[in-house]
């Protein structure tokens, strides 16, 4: 059988990656001289014409940006995508996306309620929250926006910078300052902008909660950090769901925090270098996937040994195998079998095709910036201004973790906010001891249950809030 001559799987270990927790050869890292990093105002607004792409001139930007893409997802949900200019480079693009009910074409039902959604390492918006949509493996209504949007909530979300980076890229200077900062910056335009287009439509004027996943949680807590500074009128949201993602470590986890340390002075050796860009994991991913779909029981050059079908279980169901250091012990994105010889033969919540057409959908660059920020926060040093204003955030929280992901090491972030109404809903199956087979991080997303394990209590506690 002829050896794939493509990319090899896995190389070198040198980085933390959220959703993935996947590394591979680093190529980048975004200096810490940038604007964002420097000033406590990184969320400063940018004026309105960085909104709006020049190029549109739909007469639907009357109520905001221009619809680029309108689709029928199931019924009468539709997806509705807006490309939106935050900068003057090439690459200084977001783009949003709207989830909703329609009740006659182009005119949305009543959603009093609507949340706004941020998604982390690896996969933008439609691989995080609208996945089924792109699989055969499972029912199309098989995702948290559709879920929600089906239930009256009008739901929101964006693409940060990088989702769309062209796969042909070879030059990442443009991600020099792509970090927290300036994330959380375009995740505040994309809240304006669509709160400006639920008034325009009638829809209400009101903040919205602001939900993020794995690094987006971690982006979503520096934008609140960051709102405490602004004018009480530009404060746009009105609760918070971090998801399975850790701001900071608690005191006693030492181990977990010395990891850190040691991989931001990894990740610092190549700021140093120059490099901007996180090392090509979507491609990795994006050829992991594709070969457990198309050549299962080939042997795969990365780990002798193992079929590519093994490969892409084990990255899925023992994460933490493929870090070095591992910073949180047992860290999986799945739910995984493992016979006795040690390979993996299954997963246990997530439909093993679901998941595999899920890498596939990984985009396929990403800015390093934020990861070293977040190592930065984790480590407790360099100093980040990311955190000097939490207790200065009121909103309610809703905390929601895997117990075989992030789990209970994202429950101590929670006591450095000022909020008293405080909920957490942590998805646990077995003891404390079986850790490495519990629900895992994407499980939250992918799950077969996840419907009435994660997606239903997030939706009672929009309800109520």
């Amino acid at each position: 059988m002829r050896k794939d001559s493509g990319m090899r799987f896995p190389s070198k270990m040198a980085t933390w990656l959220c959703i993935c927790a996947l590394g591979f050869e680093m190529q980048a890292h975004a200096e810490d001289e940038s604007p964002e990093w420097q000033l406590p105002s990184y969320l400063d607004e940018v004026r309105d014409e960085e909104m709006y792409d020049d190029d549109d001139d739909d007469d639907d930007a009357l109520c905001g940006p221009a619809v680029t893409e309108r689709r029928q997802i199931l019924g009468d949900v539709f997806e509705y995508s807006y490309r939106v200019r935050v900068g003057y480079g090439a690459h200084d693009f977001i783009t949003l996306h709207r989830v909703v009910r329609e009740v006659t074409p182009w005119v949305s039902a009543r959603a009093p309620k609507s949340v706004f959604l941020v998604h982390g390492d690896a996969w933008g918006f439609r691989s995080a929250f609208l996945s089924s949509v792109a699989s055969g493996a499972v029912p199309r209504q098989q995702s948290l926006a559709v879920f929600l949007a089906q239930r009256g909530v009008d739901v929101w979300g964006i693409d940060l910078r990088w989702v769309h980076v062209p796969r042909e890229t070879t030059d990442f200077s443009f991600m020099k300052s792509w970090n927290l900062g300036l994330h959380a910056r375009d995740v505040g335009t994309g809240m304006r902008l669509a709160r400006d287009v639920r008034e325009c439509k009638g829809l209400g004027s009101g903040r919205m909660v602001l939900l993020g996943w794995s690094r987006g949680a971690t982006i979503a807590y520096a934008y609140l950090n960051g709102e405490t500074q602004l004018s009480l009128w530009k404060h746009q949201v009105s609760g918070f769901i971090p998801v399975d993602m850790a701001y900071v470590f608690a005191p006693g986890d030492v181990v977990e925090r010395q990891a850190a340390c040691q991989t931001h002075a990894v990740l610092a050796q190549f700021q140093a270098a120059g490099q901007y860009e996180g090392g090509m994991l979507g491609l990795q991913l994006q050829y992991l996937g594709g070969l457990a779909i198309t050549q299962p029981d080939a042997g795969t050059s990365g780990l002798p040994g193992y079929t590519n079908r093994e490969a892409a279980l084990l990255f899925g169901a023992a994460t933490s195998a493929f870090q070095k250091p591992p910073i949180i012990p047992d860290y999986h994105w799945t739910g995984g079998q493992f016979g006795a010889a040690g390979p993996p033969t299954g997963l246990t919540w997530t439909r093993e095709r679901f998941f595999f057409d899920g890498l596939v959908q990984s985009s396929p660059y990403q800015s390093i910036g934020e990861q070293v920020d977040t190592l930065a926060m984790w480590c407790g040093a360099p100093d980040v201004p990311y955190d000097d204003h939490l207790k200065q955030v009121t909103v309610p929280v809703l905390y929601v973790g895997a117990a075989g992901g992030v789990g209970r090491y994202g429950l101590h972030s929670l006591s450095l906010l000022g909020s008293t109404d405080v909920s957490t809903h942590v998805v646990q199956r077995f003891p404390d001891t079986a850790r490495a087979l519990d629900y895992g991080h994407a499980d939250l997303f992918l799950a077969d249950d996840a419907e009435t394990a994660v997606w239903t209590p997030i939706l009672e506690w929009l309800q109520r809030h």
